[in-house]
């Protein structure tokens, strides 16, 4: 049997135990995933009534706004929840960047064997 969270139509975030949800980032235009990050009901709170994506950033122990630093802002156009509202989807314009370090998505290389490889 279901319950009201997997099937009903209530906003019911499943935090885990530190208080936070895995959010994906995707861009609007091409489907590509961007980055992947954890939300605290504030960051979540902040992202549906800024239409900006905010994250909590667990390095830093704060709440932060992607491209507070870099001007690399995620302009949020959707945003989604999978069925058992632990895990959040965000479709976005990116201004930029994605990635810390420059490239357009965080995901830019790829396993091969035990080594990586460049996604072209």
């Amino acid at each position: 049997m279901h319950d009201h969270r997997d099937t009903g139509l209530s906003l019911d975030p499943k935090y885990d135990s530190n208080g936070l949800i895995t959010a994906v980032v995707s861009d609007r235009t091409t489907g590509e995933i961007l980055m992947l990050a954890h939300m605290n009901a504030e960051a979540l709170a902040a992202t549906i009534s800024t239409g900006q994506a905010h994250f909590w950033s667990r390095s830093r122990d704060r709440l932060w706004k992607k491209g507070e630093s870099s001007g690399n802002v995620l302009t949020v156009t959707e945003i989604r929840i999978d069925c058992d509202q632990d895990a959040i989807w965000i479709i976005a314009d990116a201004a930029g960047p994605a990635c810390h370090t420059g490239q357009r998505s965080c995901f830019f290389r790829r396993i091969d064997g035990d080594a990586l490889s460049p996604v072209e």
